[in-house]
This record gives C-alpha cells, structure tokens and sequence, in this order.
C-alpha cells in the first residue's frame, strides 16, 4: 500500500490533470497542486511551497506558463532547494522541445542533487482540443506562423503516462524522455485531419511571427505576445521535424498517433459547436 503523497505541480493542467486521475486510479496518494488546491501551491507566492512539499517522496513539476518566461529559471532554482530542504527526493520535470530556456532548467533539476526524470515534449496535440486553438479550430481557420514545417506532435496521454510511470518507478531516475508522436505533420496536415475527423472544415493559415504578435497581444497583452512569439521563433523553425523514442524506451509501447487522438477528440464533442 503506498503512503506517501506524489505532489502534482500544475494539478489542473493538460498534463497535471491527468497525472492526478492515473496516479488517484493505481492507488498512489496524490497531492494536488495548483492555486486552489486544499494545500495550495502558487509559483508566484514561494511561502506555499514549504507546505506543498512537506511529506512528499516525489513532485511532478510543470512550470505555468512556460519555461520561457522570465524568472522561470531561478525559480525551479528555488524550488529544487525548498524540495531538498523538505525532504522530497526526486523530481520529475516536464520540459519543452528544442526550447533553449527549457534546457537551462533541465541542467538545474539535473545538476540540484535529487533524483530526476527530465519529460522533454513536442508540440501537444490538444492544443488543438483544450488549449488556444479549440476556438480556431470550430472557426475553421488555424493561423499558426509555422510556415510548411513538420512537427512530431505529442499526445499528452502519452506524456502524462510517461510522467507516471517515472513518479513511480525508480528505474526511469536520470533519464531523458523527449516524447514525440509516431509521425512528421504539417499544420496543414493536422488541419486536415481533424476535418476529417470532426465532420467541420478546417484549414491552416501561414501567418507571419509580426501578426501571431499582434493576435497575441489581444489574448494575453505584450509579455504573453512577445515570449509566445519567441517561442514559435524558437521552435516551429524546423529543427524539430524529427521523431525520438521516448514514449517507446519509457513505456514499451508505440506513442498515439494524431488521427487516434482526432478520433478522440471529436468523439468527446470539444469541436461541436453550440446549436
């Protein structure tokens, strides 16, 4: 019987929610973490760490918004000293692919003394299902500045049980796990198949880095705008148009491909639009 709480960092997140649900199903305490959990944790309020991480053996951290804002860095800097102090003795870090900031704070988890499993993801599929693009998606045009590039994109089923399986099993400890889907997709390719698989017509749009800007600054104001435009600068370059063997050394088991994840996705109904 296991007793000892696994703290979730990002508990309401795509992948902290689902970290939560598997880990609360294979009979793990969890200890959620976010805002308004019962023992809160806030990155921006550090006095609450102390108690988030009381008691707790190994944390699953997934730093909001991403670990390319600014001050990111030093405080999983912060976080692993707390960690250490309070007893906790490994880490497992979601990180982002192709992502300079993003490696910085790998080096800092890897180098800090706990055990670790670094969780190094490709662009999420479900940011077309949960995250900024589900209101393009029902709107028919997804305007990304990605050019034609490909990219491998992940499903985060299969990050969150990668992320598992490391909370869990000291075998993953000093691992990188960079997860990746099984296949190259353009967007225009992504768009076309969950056309397909929604039943609704969708399209991509190639837009420059200078309009995603100015879409951005509507959404989320000039700090949101400028580190998410770095981070499509940074990323939807090409020099992620590669598959890696994450999932399969992790799990055993070939990742979920996109049209699985279309498949799902329209089945549950976030691409129907209200009547």
């Amino acid at each position: 019987m296991h007793t000892t709480p696994i703290l979730v960092i990002g508990s309401t997140g795509k992948t902290g929610s689902r970290i939560v649900k598997s880990l609360s199903e294979k009979g793990y305490p969890v200890r959620p973490g976010s805002r308004n959990s019962a023992i809160p944790f806030d990155w921006d309020r550090p006095d609450t760490w102390a108690a988030a991480l009381a008691g707790v053996n190994a944390a699953y951290v997934s730093y909001f918004p991403d670990l390319a804002f600014p001050g990111a860095a030093e405080k999983i800097e912060a976080l692993t000293v707390a960690a250490k102090a309070n007893g906790v003795r490994k880490l497992v870090l979601l990180s982002g692919r192709g992502e300079a900031h993003a490696r910085t704070c790998e080096d800092i988890v890897r180098n800090s003394g706990l055990d670790f499993t670094l969780v190094r993801a490709a662009w999420f599929a479900q940011n077309f299902s949960e995250g900024y693009l589900q209101g393009p998606v029902l709107d028919g045009v997804v305007a990304m500045p990605a050019g034609d590039i490909k990219e491998p994109m992940a499903d985060v089923d299969d990050i969150a049980d990668v992320a598992v399986a490391a909370l869990t099993d000291n075998r993953h400890n000093g691992e990188l796990y960079e997860i990746t889907g099984p296949r190259l997709l353009s967007f225009a390719e992504a768009a076309a198949e969950i056309s397909a698989a929604a039943g609704i017509p969708v399209r991509y749009m190639p837009i420059t880095l200078e309009q995603f800007h100015e879409a951005m600054l509507g959404i989320g104001g000039p700090l949101i705008a400028d580190v998410f435009t770095e981070i499509c600068r940074e990323t939807l370059d090409g020099h992620n148009a590669y598959l890696t063997d994450g999932v399969q050394r992790a799990l055993g088991r070939e990742p979920r491909d996109f049209a699985d994840f279309c498949r799902s996705a329209a089945a549950s109904g976030v691409w129907k639009k209200a009547a």
